[in-house]
């Protein structure tokens, strides 16, 4: 039998003689428990907003996407692009051609995002599951048409299907402006709007115009290039490796980027938010953690007596101390590990139950509830962070304890 760690879960979980004692061991082990659980719970949040974003975009952004490193296009090397085709996981590759624009429709005017793409784009983007209004058409005989964001045509006060075309006004490049005739400083052209989508992210559906990239070419005054080139894997691939092999194909030049690194800022604002707040509650818990540094002072006031029994008995200083150290890390452990069964079991209330609610009414947001996905390495990292915190804060009683003895 271990004799420091019997004497110690007596000491916390034996009744004691003095009240007062009980009421602090049992406030250190809330506090350490509640600023646990609220770690569990935020830490889950952000992931599974993280998790909602992902689910998102992945009905737009391709899984694997090369840009140029150096200026907005490029032009795509043919054998390169065959090798990359040859490769087992690659389904096909869409180019796209990205360029800021206006557009005008009767009296209104917006800045957009002219996107043209190729004929591949409506299969990797799933496209049609996110059209409300008309349907995906960029070209109908000789018919230029578009597929617009739902804000942009609320802006616009257009809809899929309108007898007017909307007018497309690009820089002309490397031409001077003749302050006489601003006008003849751009390039124009119409376009009928076959449909409207909506992805629910202000980025893409209060900016983006898509066309065909054989327009977007013809508006630019370019040839063969393009801003990106969009590639959709076939199921189950592996996306780190494919990426891999496509490095090694298309050099120093250009660079091949994931979901995620495609949409890196917002996932760095995310991560940047989560790992701040997290800091925040540590600094909590270590407030907390000083409720055990008092419980445990109290409790050796209140021991002196069987102090000095013990080592009548025979006991050493060593044992003594070691009784009072494991007495606080008992505090801090059952208090992290109800932290973190109260965390769990609130983020399943959330996840199931959808307690903590996003607006008022139904539909009002893209989520009716918080959601919340709760991540192992968070938890242990959790634990790992609770446990060190706690089990440095009974340091400092110990040793006055052990310089008493």
């Amino acid at each position: 039998m271990n004799l420091p760690l019997h004497i110690a879960r007596r000491y916390l979980f034996a009744k004691k003689s003095h009240n007062a004692v009980n009421v602090i061991s049992l406030i250190s082990v809330c506090g350490i428990a509640i600023a646990t659980a609220a770690l569990v719970c935020v830490l889950s949040v952000f992931n599974g907003f993280t998790g909602v974003v992902t689910k998102t975009f992945s009905d737009f952004d391709p899984d694997l996407q090369i840009v140029t490193v150096y200026g907005k296009v490029f032009t795509p090397n043919t054998s390169q692009l065959e090798k990359i085709k040859s490769i087992t996981d690659v389904e096909f590759i869409s180019e796209s051609l990205e360029e800021n624009a206006l557009a005008i429709y009767g009296d209104r005017q917006e800045p957009i995002v002219l996107k043209g793409v190729s004929s591949e784009f409506e299969n990797l983007a799933n496209i049609k599951n996110l059209i409300i209004d008309g349907r995906f058409v960029l070209r109908e005989g000789d018919v230029d048409n578009g597929v617009i964001g739902a804000g942009l045509a609320m802006f616009l006060n257009v809809r899929a299907n309108f007898m007017s075309p909307v007018e497309i006004y690009v820089p002309k490049r490397n031409a001077r402006v003749n302050p006489a005739n601003p006008s003849s400083a751009f390039d124009r052209d119409d376009v009928f709007i076959g449909g409207v989508f909506a992805l629910n992210q202000a980025k893409y559906d209060d900016q983006m115009l898509i066309v065909s990239i054989d327009l977007a070419r013809e508006l630019l005054r370019y040839e063969k290039e393009v801003s990106s080139l969009d590639i959709k894997l076939k199921e189950g691939a592996n996306v780190a490796s494919v990426q891999k092999q496509i490095k090694s194909i298309i050099g120093n030049n250009l660079i091949v980027k994931d979901r995620f690194e495609q949409q890196e800022d917002m996932y760095r604002m995310v991560n940047v938010e989560k790992w701040v707040t997290f800091l925040i509650l540590g600094i909590i818990l270590i407030i907390a953690a000083f409720n055990v540094v008092g419980s445990l002072s109290i409790l050796i006031i209140e021991k002196n007596e069987d102090i000095i029994v013990l080592k009548n008995l025979g006991a050493n200083n060593k044992l003594i101390t070691r009784i009072f150290l494991l007495e606080g890390w008992l505090i801090n452990l059952v208090g992290a590990f109800s932290g973190l069964i109260l965390g769990l079991v609130i983020c399943l209330l959330q996840q199931y139950l959808g307690l903590l609610r996003l607006g008022s009414g139904q539909g009002e947001f893209v989520l009716d509830a918080y959601p919340v996905s709760v991540y192992p390495l968070d938890i242990l990292l959790i634990l790992i962070t609770v446990s060190v915190i706690g089990f440095l804060a009974v340091i400092y009683p110990v040793n006055s304890l052990r310089k008493r003895l």
